[in-house]
């Protein structure tokens, strides 16, 4: 479903370059519960970025089910993130004016999707992610969990192919975090929705079912796992 081809990406800072990625190939199949994992500056980041078409590659090519992303203009790219992509980032980036209900349904009408499937649907995932009675909370009447959950319910409700998930449990406690994370599990199973995580967490590696290394800008190993 993804695929990365010989992929390089290089900053300039002042008068350094800096190789945050050095040549990475890997392939991502459908329904995979992936984790990117390593240490600061390891390129992780940069790599989920990439695939998510939030940063463009100095070399290489991905494909996201087979279209290239560097022959999209800037246009297409937020299409291409807004049909077939769905993002958890570790500060949630929710809008804190917007209820629970009204950050996930937003998503659906930047669709145009009519107002009685966005009900139906934003309804049904606030359920699915555990936040049934809390719709009308705005995300500062909500505990970290809570509103990483709606981050959660707000990537899964246009059913993207992929959901890129950026250190989801950086600002939650263990046993938060091992909520989100079981949460996630389920919804992987039951959707067949492919997650991929960027982490330095060893809880979120022990969870994935294939686990992806990098170092200095290099894949250094390749784990799969049963399920």
């Amino acid at each position: 479903m993804i695929r990365v081809e010989n992929v390089t990406k290089d900053y300039t800072v002042g008068q350094t370059v800096v190789h945050a990625l050095r040549g990475v190939s890997l392939s991502i199949e459908k329904g995979e519960f992936m984790s990117i994992a390593g240490p600061s500056g390891s390129g992780k980041t940069t790599l989920l970025n990439l695939i998510g078409c939030l940063d463009k590659a100095t070399s290489g090519e991905i494909y996201i089910v087979g279209e290239a992303v560097s022959s999209k203009n800037k246009k297409e790219l937020a299409l291409l993130r807004r049909q077939r992509l769905g993002f958890v980032f570790q500060s949630f980036n929710l809008i804190p004016v917007l209820s629970a209900y009204e950050n996930v349904s937003f998503a659906l009408s930047l669709l145009g999707t009519n107002g009685s499937e966005i009900k139906e649907r934003t309804h049904g995932i606030l359920e699915e992610v555990g936040l049934k009675g809390m719709e009308t909370r705005l995300p500062g009447e909500l505990s970290g969990g809570q509103q990483q959950r709606v981050a959660v319910a707000r990537a899964l409700i246009k059913e993207p192919d992929l959901v890129l998930a950026d250190e989801p449990t950086a600002n939650l406690d263990s046993d938060t975090g091992r909520e989100i994370l079981d949460l996630m599990v389920d919804l992987n199973k039951k959707h067949g929705t492919t997650f991929v995580f960027s982490t330095h967490d060893q809880m979120v590696m022990d969870y994935a079912r294939r686990l992806v290394r990098l170092h200095d800008g290099e894949i250094t190993s390749d784990e799969r796992r049963g399920s």
